[in-house]
């Protein structure tokens, strides 16, 4: 395990976990944090050896939002945008990446940290979770994607009650919300985590990516665009070893071992 200051990074085979580090302040972000993680999501999506990332906390909570005893949050509480730099910040990151991230939501996720679960493409969280959409009771709004991702991830009716009321949603409210994939006892968290993140690495690389990326174009595309969009994607995957492999592999009623090229 290699440590980058507030943020740990792990290599298991082609999964990559990203543990938020500072857990005596339940992981709130400060501006290092916010740079360190949006450089390893990078790397990450442009490393050929890595096909699944698991973002989590240390300790008992996930993320609780921004550090706003931070410098860089302060000044841009105050209005001073200039050291904040949101085209390269975690949530952009999150949303332009090809390489699924599944949230491993160990605790308590509020405001910004919110964001960031929503941000990842699955959220497995322990019976010990909590996820607190309090922007409306700070004075504030959902700024770093919650506004975009709630009315599509559980419909508008749905995602104004979770934001205009700024309740605290316990595991068992946000799963019937729609707002997390499943919850699993807290100490089978890392465990049930890392059989996901193995499934979804055994398959094609290229086929998870390309279908992940197709998925996020299609929800702002018509459906002959986004069918279009597809059918592009599939023509080079004809051509590729995985697929020759997944044929054969089909045929001879085994289990494919695909490379990814």
């Amino acid at each position: 395990m290699s440590e980058v200051k507030e943020l740990l990074v792990e290599r298991t085979e082609h999964i990559l976990t990203l543990t938020l580090n500072r857990p005596e302040r339940l992981n709130a972000i400060s501006g290092v944090m916010l740079n360190t993680l949006s450089a390893e999501l990078s790397k990450a999506n442009s490393d050929s050896d890595v096909r699944v990332v698991i973002l989590t906390g240390a300790g008992r909570g996930f993320c609780s939002g921004l550090d706003l005893q931070n410098e860089t949050v302060n000044d841009r509480e105050k209005g001073n945008l200039t050291q904040f730099d949101l085209i390269s910040s975690p949530p952009m990151m999150l949303h332009r990446m090809d390489k699924p991230v599944i949230c491993a939501l160990n605790g308590p996720a509020a405001g910004y940290g919110m964001d960031l679960a929503l941000g990842c493409d699955m959220r497995i969280a322990s019976d010990k979770a909590k996820l607190g959409a309090v922007f409306t009771k700070r004075g504030v709004l959902p700024e770093s994607g919650g506004t975009w991702y709630l009315p599509r991830l559980i419909g508008w009716a749905r995602a104004t009650e979770v934001a205009f009321l700024g309740d605290v949603l316990n595991a068992k409210q946000s799963l019937e919300m729609g707002l997390v994939n499943r919850v699993v006892e807290h100490d089978n968290l890392e465990e049930e985590v890392f059989i996901i993140a193995n499934k979804i690495a055994s398959n094609a690389p290229y086929s998870v990516q390309s279908t992940k990326r197709a998925m996020r174009l299609g929800m702002d595309q018509n459906f002959e665009s986004a069918v279009n969009t597809a059918y592009l994607s599939l023509l080079p995957m004809f051509q590729s070893e995985d697929f020759k492999e997944g044929v054969s592999a089909f045929w001879e009623r085994r289990e494919p071992d695909f490379k990814g090229r």
